[in-house]
């Protein structure tokens, strides 16, 4: 489970100290995937690279409880899978290469895994075929298809997803989004996605928050009855996404 509690960012210059980030907290039970919406610069990508390690928090805690037991959520102790909006894919390196490299880095390559295995979730994304290939050979589906593999092989105890089918077209985002929710409910990883798209909130997310403008307050929540449908096309389902889209514009 992770926990967030009371939570502040902030953005720091010569000139002023920026508040991204104001006392934020909540609670993301195990195998759950919570999508968050939220207009530019409400403080998602700032939540993402907070729970990556990547970016100081200025205050309050963020936990991960496994076991009954609190402690730090830390990259170096907990297995954290990334999925950035550019793919974040090392040029120089292969498919394979690039997929294997976070388990290479934790010493974990093979370790409780077999060769079948990560062949297996090769083969559901469509990957087998392009192992040898350099990023640059490939697509932009192709690309994600990548970083979904590699942040998975991980088998992440949390994983963590900034707008990663935003630069994809229409038809192989949907695509994209199909197969990662194919692979995705064989581990059920914790899941934090943001996004600008309601459509994927309501069909990757579990739970949805949506965060104010400005000072990362989430202003609404919703479980959702919706996830893993591809577009329903019910009054109901019209309706949910109307009053999504109506917190976002207020």
């Amino acid at each position: 489970m992770l926990i967030i509690n009371d939570l502040s960012v902030n953005y720091k210059s010569r000139q002023a100290i920026n508040p991204v980030i104001n006392h934020l907290s909540f609670q993301l039970q195990d195998g759950e995937a919570l999508a968050i919406l939220g207009p530019s610069g409400c403080g998602k990508s700032t939540l993402i690279n907070a729970l990556a390690g990547s970016l100081s928090i200025e205050s309050g805690t963020i936990e991960y409880v496994a076991r009954e037991q609190h402690c730090p959520l830390n990259p170096r102790l907990h297995k954290i899978g990334l999925i950035p909006q550019n793919y974040g894919l090392l040029p120089w390196k292969t498919v394979k290469e690039n997929c294997l490299l976070p388990l290479k880095i934790r010493g974990e390559y093979h370790k409780g895994r077999s060769t079948e295995e990560m062949n297996q979730l090769y083969e559901a994304l469509s990957l087998s075929n392009l192992l040898e290939k350099y990023p640059k050979e490939l697509s932009g589906g192709q690309l994600q298809r990548t970083a979904i593999a590699r942040a998975l092989l991980l088998k992440p105890n949390l994983l963590l997803m900034d707008e990663p089918f935003s630069a994809l077209d229409a038809i192989t985002r949907e695509e994209a989004r199909e197969l990662f929710l194919k692979v995705w409910t064989q581990q059920k990883p914790t899941t934090l996605l943001v996004t600008h798209s309601i459509e994927e909130a309501l069909y990757l997310g579990t739970i949805i928050y949506v965060m104010a403008a400005q000072g990362g307050d989430i202003k609404y929540r919703m479980d959702n009855p919706y996830f893993g449908y591809l577009a329903p096309d019910t009054i109901a389902y019209l309706t949910t996404k109307q009053l999504l889209r109506e917190q976002l514009i207020t």
